[in-house]
């Protein structure tokens, strides 16, 4: 084991023990509405001290709820809210130049936390079937665009909220976007967004490692509210998940954004707070990954070469 976590860590435990590593830094995370993993990882930390918590979000409204909540609970931490729509390029761009603009002059950890799940055919503003184009299009445009302020951190953490459902599907690299949308299968889709995830996560380990960039993907467990979304992709019932609480399902969060035994293990995958050291095929191949980011840059019309 890497770390002394597994299945029953606690993501507020974890944070004690790395109190002194989440101090004084700047942590952008994406989808943090009230009671979701995002909005739990960010109020645990705040007791922590970290110097900025950027929090970002399609709902003004939600993201304003979590940054009281936040205030209440460490009033001396800072808050500044971010509106960001993963599934539109356009404000996308008009959110990472706002992150550009901003005074602080370095951002220390982006945790890409936001996704969808499953549900009918739906497509982004530009016509990407909706799971691929916002967990992974979105962020990857979103996370290249604010790539400077990473690199102005002196140790830039990059971390990719993934699934163990990446086995449900690979990316589709001759129908990513499902063409015939009568034979869309919703679970493939959500399998072929969560594998780019990893994937994605392998290439900014291998383009930007050299640059100080770590970068890690994890699945954070299944949280027993989750379950309307879920379903039953798998066809196994209600026993075939082992479902956690909330607290439980942010822990690989605080490992993957702050723990310095991770330091040697960048472009890793993590599950229960410690690194997993076999990946099925679908996320597994160095070729893919390099595949996907060309994917990836011919889907948002730019090119990101470092």
């Amino acid at each position: 084991m890497v770390t002394p976590y597994n299945a029953e860590s606690l993501a507020s435990s974890i944070a004690d023990d790395l109190s002194s590593s989440i101090g004084g830094k700047v942590v952008l995370t994406t989808g943090v509405s009230p009671g979701g993993l995002g909005a739990h990882f960010v109020e645990t930390i705040a007791k922590h001290k970290p110097k900025l918590l950027i929090l970002a979000g399609r709902s003004s409204s939600k993201i304003q709820a979590t940054a009281d909540k936040i205030a209440s609970i460490a009033p001396e931490v800072g808050t500044k809210l971010l509106v960001l729509d993963l599934a539109s390029q356009a404000q996308i761009r008009s959110a990472a130049q706002e992150v550009l603009s901003y005074a602080e002059p370095a951002i220390d950890v982006l945790v890409n936390n936001a996704g969808i799940m499953a549900g009918p055919y739906r497509t982004t503003v530009e016509g990407i079937e909706l799971q691929f184009g916002s967990n992974h299009i979105g962020h990857y445009l979103f996370t290249n665009l604010i790539m400077p302020k990473l690199l102005a951190s002196p140790a830039p953490r990059i971390v990719n909220v993934s699934s163990t459902g990446y086995y449900l599907g690979p990316v589709r690299f001759e129908d990513w976007n499902f063409e015939d949308g009568k034979k869309y299968k919703q679970w493939e889709a959500y399998g072929q967004s969560k594998a780019a995830n990893i994937l994605f996560t392998k290439s900014l380990a291998t383009k930007l490692g050299g640059k100080g960039v770590k970068a890690y993907s994890l699945h954070p467990g299944v949280a027993g509210t989750n379950l309307a979304e879920l379903g039953d992709p798998l066809g196994t019932g209600e026993g075939g998940f082992k479902f956690k609480t909330v607290d439980g399902c942010a822990a690989t969060h605080v490992v993957a954004a702050f723990d310095p035994r991770m330091e040697t293990y960048n472009g890793a995958y993590l599950e229960d707070g410690n690194v997993q050291t076999k990946i099925g095929s679908n996320a597994s191949n160095p070729a893919d990954a390099e595949r996907l980011w060309e994917l990836s840059e011919k889907l948002v019309g730019q090119k990101f070469e470092y």
